[in-house]
């Protein structure tokens, strides 16, 4: 299993990622939530609202995932894949019953 922490700038576009994401079984669960961001730019401190979208899915999907993002926005965002370690079995079982295991090579 894979989760991706994304960051986009607004819900619209959370919700419309989402929705392809389930729709192309790329995922098999999605949440977002708004956080502030802050970072420096051009020298200068900036804070400005983001949103951060978590993508819950099978390994071997990060191509896919980051098409499918790039589709929907232009500009240079965050996309981070994070291994989680001791997922209760009900969700695994969840997940393998809903989006295709990848088998590498």
């Amino acid at each position: 299993m894979k989760l991706y922490y994304i960051t986009l700038n607004n819900t619209d576009e959370a919700r419309q990622i989402s929705r392809s994401l389930l729709e192309q079984k790329l995922a098999v669960c999605v949440n977002w939530f708004p956080i502030t961001c802050a970072y420096i730019w051009q020298e200068e401190i900036t804070e400005e609202p983001e949103v951060v979208l978590i993508v819950k899915t099978q390994a071997g999907y990060r191509h896919e995932i980051e098409k499918l993002i790039s589709q929907h926005i232009s500009y240079t965002n965050f996309i981070a894949e994070i291994s989680p370690t001791n997922i209760n079995d009900k969700f695994l079982a969840w997940l393998n019953a809903e989006v295709p295991i990848v088998y590498s090579e």
